[in-house]
């Protein structure tokens, strides 16, 4: 059985990539966030491995549009008004099927906003801040291992369907420490996947790109993009569902799910059931099966640090605006489990 260490968020999810065989990180410092790009800056280079501080968002995300049309794993971090500077290369990269993981450790907003744990981001994460008809897989971790494990098997799935993957963190997950197990290294194996960019070498070039004028041609990638995220949504959902009886049920994901974890804990001791459905893709959204799980609910309360984001693909998905009920916490602050206990309590008549 491996050991458990002690490590903050962090430096969780910067060693959980080095593990997954990156060989390229290209970031540019912003808080929450700025422990990865620290130990990246010496983890990277002692490993003989690519580490590059750009000198903005905009040059990062291209660094890693570029680096990961060579067909290595590549990978950038930021925080949320870094990450809205990445749109644009996000798109592209999304229109060339380039492969790569990106962090965001998310901030309060809009604009700088301050530096406290949100959940803000969550449209842009799942509706695209950048142009076009495109989407990224979005996993939001709520425990440090779960981010390491996650942000893992983020580069598999990128690889998979040849598209970006997004980990949406907080500040409070990038800050808190916790015991974890560390992942196995990978090698990094050096094979021709059959698209990317290392030297013809006596064969057909090859060319990763998205632009695409000739007539027709943009049309015919756009539904082949629409057929991949349909196998994307067929295979790749995940989400966190207690089957335990409940006349409440509370969704919620990230740090948020996790205050709500202790709220239905209390909850239930004080003799009101309520049960969690947490979602853990937030793209592919677990659309069927929380629409399943709030068929056993007299009511549903969607808890989620912003004004009210997640809580448009819940209604999509119970399609019963009455039995939904809303907890927000904007500005960059974390819910108390009284918060939701209470609310809970209002809801069900206390």
């Amino acid at each position: 059985m491996s050991n458990k260490i002690l490590m903050k968020g962090n430096e969780a999810i910067a060693e959980a990539a080095v593990r997954a065989g990156l060989a390229g990180y290209f970031g540019y410092p912003i808080t929450p966030q700025n422990e990865i790009t620290a130990y990246m800056s010496w983890r990277m280079p002692e490993l003989g491995r690519a580490f590059v501080q750009a000198e903005s968002e905009l040059a990062a995300i291209n660094m890693v549009y570029g680096a990961g049309a060579t067909g290595v794993r590549v990978m950038t971090t930021s925080s949320s008004p870094g990450i809205a500077l990445m749109q644009e290369g996000i798109s592209y990269m999304c229109g060339a099927e380039v492969p790569a993981v990106i962090v965001n450790i998310t901030r309060g907003g809009p604009g700088l906003g301050n530096i406290g744990p949100s959940q803000c981001d969550y449209n842009q994460a799942t509706r695209g801040g950048g142009n076009g008809d495109y989407k990224l897989v979005v996993y939001a971790p709520h425990t440090v291992q779960e981010a390491i494990d996650m942000v893992y098997k983020s580069f598999d799935i990128a690889e998979k369907y040849r598209n970006p993957v997004l980990i949406l963190g907080d500040g409070a997950l990038g800050q808190m420490a916790e015991a974890v197990v560390l992942p196995e290294m990978k090698e990094i194996i050096d094979e021709d996947k059959g698209w990317e960019l290392n030297g013809a070498k006596g064969r057909p070039p090859r060319s990763v790109k998205s632009l695409r004028l000739a007539e027709g041609k943009l049309k015919e990638h756009n539904w082949h993009l629409k057929d991949k995220y349909n196998e994307i949504e067929k295979n790749e959902i995940m989400y966190e569902y207690n089957e335990d009886n409940y006349d409440v049920l509370v969704v919620a994901f990230g740090t948020a799910a996790r205050v709500a974890k202790s709220a239905i804990k209390e909850l239930r001791e004080k003799g009101i059931n309520a049960g969690l459905f947490r979602p853990i893709t937030l793209w592919p959204y677990p659309y069927q099966a929380l629409r399943a799980a709030s068929k056993n609910a007299k009511k549903i309360l969607v808890a989620e640090m912003n004004t009210g984001q997640m809580l448009f693909d819940v209604k999509l998905a119970v399609c019963d605006d009455e039995r939904i009920d809303f907890l927000g916490k904007p500005g960059g602050e974390v819910f108390s489990p009284d918060e939701i206990v209470n609310k809970v309590k209002n809801m069900v008549g206390d």
